[in-house]
């Protein structure tokens, strides 16, 4: 009886212990997406939060998705209704081109339309040298705005992504420049979601056509933008994204080997994204916390410094909060004034935080400062003596008053 009683005690442990590894935290063991490219990363447009990732910092070519940088500086420094002045080309420029002539006008809106829908090569280096002066500066300052927004393992040698010794990047240097651009320039996302425009074609007394290559815009749902390139050492490149309900995901897709691929891979990363994750706004810019009173002065309202937003898993538990203050704060307080900062969380795990700020300034009460009592005591204790002698000074006076009249009455 002893001997069954053990086995069934054994039985019934061994029951519980498969129960908790199974079911501790179902909802976050979520499968990978099934991915065939050498390189690829998904990231939300918003935080910048990673939600996949393979090989996404090793360096390697970007082919045509260099465009991405081009786009963003003629946005930053050229106004798109400059006129772009085609300079002398390259001899038969390589890859996709709308074969521009030397002398040929077109608004730098119209280059970007031709250099982003239908990859235009020889649009990349008029633009390139519209913005920069000539090749080299562009290439200058491609380099720098990379390292600025963080894309610091980045190397650009031109501005089409044609094949040159060192020009490299990874998924995730281009999925931080594609973050950059989708956040910064309404006209960039106005046109990567083009299907297809027309332009001038002066040789030729017509229309250009440009049509854009992102298949994606006409067979997945949300697909918003952005980039393909290709060449034969890069192999097929893409930089997609997609929004659905307010949530925006960038997928870069790497070294993939033919289109199916490319498109299979993109689709794969979005669809994992979609289905497993979702994006809360936690708190907005300017939101009201609470009321603190203040060491040395009246109290104040405190708020939060910047938007707070989190991707998490679907299913994940709710956000919590924790606010923490410095440990003396006291006035005067400038508005904007950093207080502390709110810690937010999801179960155990931390999801980051953001300072807290004062709403206004709060001056320091004159009654606060060391000097004010002695000085209030030194006033109190002199103005009732200066009020005697005052009394006694003026007495005085009238006594001298009155016995001067009185000499002169009677002398």
């Amino acid at each position: 009886m002893k001997k069954i009683n053990f086995v069934l005690i054994i039985y019934m442990l061994i029951f519980i212990l498969f129960q908790q590894s199974v079911f501790a935290h179902p909802q976050f063991e979520l499968k990978p997406p099934v991915v065939e490219c050498h390189s690829c990363i998904l990231m939300d447009a918003k935080t910048g939060t990673i939600l996949y990732e393979k090989n996404a910092y090793e360096n390697m070519e970007p082919a045509s998705t260099t465009k991405i940088m081009t786009a963003i500086l003629a946005l930053e420094n050229g106004s798109l209704s400059d006129t772009v002045v085609t300079k002398e080309l390259p001899p038969l420029v390589d890859g996709t081109r709308i074969y521009l002539e030397e002398g040929e006008r077109l608004t730098l809106k119209e280059m970007l339309y031709a250099m982003l829908l239908n990859s235009a090569n020889d649009a990349a280096i008029a633009i390139a040298e519209h913005i920069g002066g000539d090749m080299d500066t562009f290439v200058k300052m491609m380099n720098q705005k990379a390292k600025q927004i963080g894309a610091k393992n980045t190397n650009f040698v031109n501005p089409h992504g044609l094949s040159e010794e060192g020009h490299l990047t990874n998924a995730y240097d281009l999925a931080v420049i594609t973050r950059y651009a989708l956040n910064n320039f309404p006209e960039f996302n106005k046109i990567i979601s083009t299907k297809s425009l027309n332009i001038p074609w002066q040789a030729e007394n017509c229309d250009r056509h440009l049509v854009n290559l992102n298949k994606l815009l006409w067979n997945y749902d949300g697909a918003d933008g952005v980039k393909t390139g290709y060449t034969s050492s890069a192999g097929q490149t893409l930089v997609a994204s997609a929004t659905r309900d307010g949530f925006r995901l960038i997928a870069v897709v790497l070294k993939a080997q033919g289109r199916n691929v490319l498109w299979s891979d993109a689709k794969s990363l979005l669809d994992y994204g979609f289905e497993n994750f979702e994006i809360r706004e936690i708190i907005k810019d300017g939101n009201f916390i609470s009321s603190k009173k203040i060491k040395y002065g009246d109290t104040v309202n405190i708020e939060v410094n910047k938007d707070f937003t989190v991707v998490v898993p679907k299913g994940s538990p709710p956000v919590t909060s924790k606010i923490s203050y410095k440990s003396d704060i006291k006035a005067p307080l400038k508005k904007g004034d950093i207080l502390g900062e709110i810690m937010f969380y999801a179960g155990d795990k931390s999801l980051g935080s953001i300072k807290l700020v004062s709403c206004s300034d709060v001056k320091r009460k004159i009654y606060t400062y060391w000097w004010f009592w002695p000085c209030l005591i030194s006033l109190c204790t002199y103005a009732p003596f200066r009020l005697i002698l005052s009394i006694k000074q003026h007495n005085r006076n009238k006594k001298r008053v009155r016995y001067v009249s009185y000499i002169k009455k009677y002398k």
